[in-house]
């Protein structure tokens, strides 16, 4: 057992530097399965999520060497799916993304139902559908799943949900499927859109970059290829919350602005200072913050991953916030831990919160309950007077690269301990 243990009180200041991005990262780890030639990722990032998924391409036989501190040579040339490491996938959401170019290379395999945080419905369905359209067979015994299909053949498929791992399946299964696939109701989130780009340097032949309807020409083969992940918008945006929540002044780096347009319009409501660069973001300590509302909707919209953070500019606002996600019924459960530190948040149902502000915070001992909780946990803790206890800190491992390190070099008192 850990903890966090954290001091209140420090405003952040200095350099920090984003990380790759989670979700690009597992959906491309994911598509390296498409082809038996080495590929090449890097800015990966060392997290929980990303690791356990490296290590399943490992158990079913790819061949992955590090040959950088986040650089992977990955080469699935001889990978059996009778030999992958269940306990792993079922632990990560995105196990879900094996589906797709698993299809590809084999007539049928089985895999258990994914794990990951547990933050409302996230039915598997939508992406069995659009499998079972290109011509997969699916059927459920116990905790598995069963797959095998003939011949992949390409079709027109409109989505039930702007679902980012569905859409990214379908993308990976289709690029080597027979004939032309055209997705509707696709998502495009960035992470959707690397993948995309990543594909498109295999050899697929995907149209449609940042719109919801792609046409995919499908291939014979697919050939290895090179990539540099994107930064992680969502950590971007996590860290400028802990520094104008802290009344600190932090240079992010690595940052892709243009991945954040309604994000940085949701700081401008809160008047929270910033000076965008073209691949950093300066953020200054504001003097008062506003409440105003926040929407959690599908890309480019506000990522459902920043509104847990966003609540805690808003226990610091003045005027009463809305919090609303419209995504997920499961992702209030950090509201009755902040009230413990002092907030005054109402939850209405479970997709909205009320929050009257400013309040201040005291340092209580809490839980993470999912990964984006976490890290909101610790911006509460950050600005709380006295000292906070945070158990279950491996669930911001999953997302956060040692994230007490890198806050401590910007100025914040905090640390892990084995409890």
């Amino acid at each position: 057992m850990e903890k966090f243990v954290i001091r209140g009180g420090e405003s952040l200041k200095g350099v920090i530097e984003v990380a790759g991005s989670k979700n690009a990262a597992l959906a491309i780890l994911a598509a390296t399965l498409l082809t038996d030639e080495e590929c090449e990722i890097d800015n990966i990032p060392l997290i929980g999520d990303v690791l356990r998924m490296i290590d399943i391409l490992k158990s079913i036989g790819a061949d992955v060497e590090w040959t950088g501190t986040r650089k992977l040579r990955i080469q699935a040339k001889e990978i059996d799916p009778e030999k992958m490491d269940y306990s792993s996938v079922g632990l990560i959401r995105a196990s879900i993304l094996l589906l797709g170019p698993l299809l590809t290379r084999f007539k049928k395999f089985k895999i258990p139902h994914p794990g990951g945080c547990i933050i409302g419905a996230r039915p598997v369905g939508v992406h069995f559908d659009a499998l079972e359209a290109l011509g997969a067979e699916i059927t459920q015994d116990g905790d598995f799943y069963y797959f095998q299909r003939g011949e992949l053949t390409g079709k027109k498929i409109v989505l039930k949900e702007f679902s980012v791992t569905a859409t990214e399946n379908l993308m990976m299964a289709a690029s080597l499927a027979k004939g032309t696939t055209t997705i509707k109701i696709a998502a495009i989130e960035p992470y959707v859109q690397d993948l995309g780009k990543f594909l498109n340097k295999m050899g697929a032949k995907i149209k449609g970059d940042g719109v919801h309807t792609i046409i995919i020409k499908g291939q014979e083969k697919l050939h290895g290829a090179s990539h540099v992940i994107i930064p992680d918008p969502i950590e971007a945006g996590t860290f400028i919350i802990a520094v104008a929540a802290s009344r600190g002044e932090v240079l992010i780096k690595n940052v892709n602005p243009d991945h954040l347009d309604l994000v940085l319009e949701k700081f401008k409501e809160f008047r929270v200072p910033l000076e965008v660069g073209q691949d950093s973001i300066l953020v200054k300590s504001p003097t008062s913050l506003k409440a105003c509302k926040i929407e959690a909707r599908t890309y480019p919209g506000i990522p459902t991953d920043l509104q847990a953070p966003f609540a805690i500019l808003a226990t610091q606002a003045n005027g009463t916030s809305l919090i609303h996600d419209t995504l997920y019924e499961g992702r209030l459960g950090y509201v009755n831990e902040l009230n413990k530190m002092g907030a005054n948040a109402v939850v209405c149902d479970p997709h909205r919160v009320l929050i009257t502000g400013p309040t201040p915070l005291y340092g209580q001992e809490i839980t993470s309950f999912d990964l984006r909780a976490g890290a909101t946990l610790i911006i509460a803790a950050l600005i709380a007077e006295g000292e906070s206890k945070i158990n279950e800190p491996h669930q911001v491992d999953r997302g956060y690269e040692r994230i007490e390190e890198r806050l401590r070099r910007l100025g914040a008192d905090i640390k892990r301990i084995r409890a």
